[in-house]
């Protein structure tokens, strides 16, 4: 088969087709003909060495996220047959002709949806589920502040949060990628590059759970702007891990501090998150309340102009391999 392999830690001309063995699926797993699969920031930090966790990433076929077609079931599978249309959550592996992918860890295309569009949700569904619904408890009604929200996570965040009842702010470097944060159902929405979010989020009434990707010194000034009882939610700190706070205000304000890897999970953790998000989030697809928002796809051949895309922060929502 065909899949693409990082030869050795590094740019986007790391990324090299080539052709692998077709992989076997074990016990409890599925072998998918693989028809998409998304492109996530995390590839672009397993390509340069830096994603979480200690290992050599020369020869790994790097993909976090599929849609396709069962081809063959392994031992105790009863879930799926061969010829089932499905989309998956992958460790690595996806961006290859077939791609070997946890049972438990396989859903079903949601209504209405295409293979393209369902490869560019299982990362970010199970990311925004588990992070701003579970570790967040975001309830409707309630004020949810999203920083990026122009980006895969950040598109599908705001749809969510929006179709569940919340009210919705979120930020973006450009205006129009403003507009098209606003036009997902964002109440309120700052260029960053232009207007202090702070102040902006703050006029608002601040916000009961703030979803940040940036970290740095935004910290302070999300946790200043966080309302009693309020949660901030790490997903990434790509502006800085580090930063100061003061331990007196969490405690007077009852504030929680937290946020989550997915790809390190247990694949145990992983199944149940899929079934919640398979409850809670694809009915909300299905009835057209949220949609994929795809900026580009790209032969499989491409994936590394589709890193150097993902890496430019120019594209609004996801961009996509086209396997087959």
């Amino acid at each position: 088969m065909n899949a693409i392999v990082i030869k050795q830690a590094g740019g986007p001309e790391c990324l090299k087709l080539q052709t692998c063995p077709r992989p076997v699926p074990g016990p409890g797993q599925v072998l998918l003909r693989v028809a998409a699969a998304g492109v996530n920031r995390p590839d672009v930090l397993m390509r340069q060495g830096k994603y979480a966790g200690a290992y050599e990433v020369a020869g790994l076929v790097p993909g976090l996220e599929v849609a396709g077609h069962v081809e063959e079931c392994g031992a105790g599978v009863t879930q799926w047959q061969p010829g089932n249309a499905v989309c998956a959550l992958l460790g690595q592996g996806g961006y290859a002709e077939y791609a070997v992918v946890e049972a438990g860890h396989c859903l079903p295309i949601p209504a209405g949806l295409s293979l393209t569009e369902a490869a560019s949700l299982p990362e970010t569904a199970f990311t925004v589920w588990h992070n701003v619904f579970q570790r967040g408890g975001l309830l409707p009604g309630e004020a949810l502040l999203v920083h990026g929200g122009s980006s895969g996570i950040g598109v599908l965040a705001v749809q969510l949060a929006h179709a569940l009842g919340s009210q919705v702010m979120a930020t973006a470097g450009s205006a129009e990628k403003c507009a098209a944060v606003a036009r997902l159902g964002a109440n309120t929405v700052i260029n960053y590059k232009e207007e202090d979010f702070e102040t902006v989020v703050a006029a608002a009434g601040g916000a009961d759970v703030i979803l940040d990707m940036v970290g740095g010194d935004y910290t302070p000034k999300n946790l200043r702007l966080l309302r009693d009882d309020g949660r901030l939610v790490f997903i990434n700190a790509m502006q800085g891990a580090k930063a100061e706070f003061n331990a007196l205000d969490l405690m007077r304000r009852r504030l929680t501090i937290t946020g989550s890897t997915l790809r390190p999970r247990s694949a145990e953790f992983k199944a149940a998150l899929a079934r919640e998000v398979e409850r809670h989030v694809w009915p909300v697809v299905a009835a057209g309340r949220l949609r994929p928002v795809i900026e580009r796809t790209f032969p499989l051949a491409e994936a590394a102009e589709a890193h150097r895309l993902m890496e430019s922060s120019s594209h609004i929502g996801k961009i996509v391999l086209l396997v087959q």
